[in-house]
């Protein structure tokens, strides 16, 4: 199975993090469904250029959330994720990235207005090009 994750070198998030958030987001939004087996620890690392350390870490950190289940001699595979919990998982993954984006606007000065004017625009971008890519 071929995860779509995207690594970015320049980054300066480590690399098993950034794994760890995508692969996060793709089971929790259900773009991964609750079953799915996942590659081998070896095939991902080798498929994502990375080490198998990376790998295992990503794979046991998610499988102490509560997203991965390993049974072993078969495999690793997405949990099931309730809709509570996946509810619970989407509010935190949205708003730990707002908390750094007002945390960035208060590091260069940036007043409460002219952050949730920002954000009300970019919100209004963004979902305005999002809706759009499917039509």
């Amino acid at each position: 199975m071929w995860i779509p994750i995207q690594i970015n070198e320049n980054s300066a998030e480590p690399l098993y993090f950034q794994i760890e958030t995508q692969l996060r987001s793709l089971i929790v939004s259900g773009q991964i469904e609750e079953g799915t087996l996942l590659p081998s620890i070896r095939e991902f690392a080798s498929s994502l250029k990375c080490s198998v350390i990376t790998v295992r870490r990503v794979y046991q950190d998610l499988e102490n959330e509560g997203l991965l289940l390993t049974k072993q001699g078969t495999g690793t595979f997405v949990a099931r994720v309730g809709h509570n919990e996946r509810s619970e998982y989407r509010r935190m993954v949205v708003q730990e990235a707002v908390e750094a984006a007002v945390e960035a606007g208060l590091s260069v000065q940036y007043s409460e207005e002219e952050l949730k004017a920002l954000f009300l625009e970019i919100i209004k971008n963004k979902y305005r090009s999002h809706m759009g890519e499917g039509s």
